[in-house]
């Protein structure tokens, strides 16, 4: 447990960078200024807030901001060689793969958790609302950085591919069938967020239970290829 904690936080430190924090700090405060406004001006701030807290919240602050996180947590130590340095040392592949996906957990979930809650709060919204902000958001960031994490392992470019599925698949594909739908995490935790406020969200149409447990299916399938990877991988 002691090689863990230390290498959760090294790739902490490694990761939440300054540049990063500022650039995640400043997205997390416009959910927070939305709701404000929300919450002053609104007749119906539930109606107004969840397609802003399902479009920016759940697809940008979470999605994006995972992707930016998680990717880097192994990508870039892979990328500049320093990996090596972590692979040699006597711990098991699977422990360097939690480690880097705590990392990225621990600098993402206060920030959604944050910005989504305190901003479904200050909107005036139901609790139930303002719970299931925060929740399919820490469902969003639970598979999307386990999903990222391997990413930045695997490919040369984990920015650009991560972006493709969430912008493009998530975006734009997977409106297109029940199919294809399946295969986007933001059909699930918008699934959450749409049931919990009653408010119609796109591509939030999946069952009750798929909604939860989908999403941590894709989390612990993402850790699992983190770790194999990490295991067959030569990166000396």
């Amino acid at each position: 447990m002691r090689a863990l904690a230390e290498l959760f936080r090294l790739l902490l430190g490694s990761v939440a960078t300054r540049g990063r924090l500022i650039l995640l700090i400043l997205l997390g405060v416009v959910p927070l200024a939305v709701g404000f406004l929300l919450g002053a001006n609104s007749d119906e701030p539930t109606r107004a807030w969840a397609p802003f807290a399902s479009n920016y919240g759940l697809t940008l602050l979470a999605g994006v901001g995972s992707l930016v996180v998680a990717s880097a947590t192994l990508g870039a130590p892979s990328e500049d060689g320093t990996l090596v340095y972590l692979w040699l040392r006597p711990i098991a592949r699977w422990r360097l793969a939690v480690a880097a996906y705590g990392a990225a957990l621990t600098v993402m979930i206060p920030l959604v958790t944050i910005a989504l809650g305190v901003g479904a709060a200050l909107a005036r919204t139901p609790a139930r609302t303002v719970s299931a902000s925060i929740s399919s958001g820490i469902l969003a960031i639970a598979a999307y950085s386990a999903g990222f994490t391997w990413l930045g392992l695997r490919v040369k470019r984990p920015l650009a591919w991560g972006l493709g599925y969430i912008l493009i698949w998530e975006g734009f594909v997977a409106r297109a069938g029940h199919g294809a739908a399946r295969l986007a995490v933001a059909a699930y935790t918008r699934t959450v967020l749409a049931r919990a406020s009653g408010v119609s969200l796109r591509l939030a149409d999946q069952a009750a239970w798929a909604s939860v447990a989908v999403p941590l299916a894709v989390a612990a399938v993402g850790l699992w290829l983190t770790a194999r990877r990490l295991a067959r991988a030569d990166v000396a």
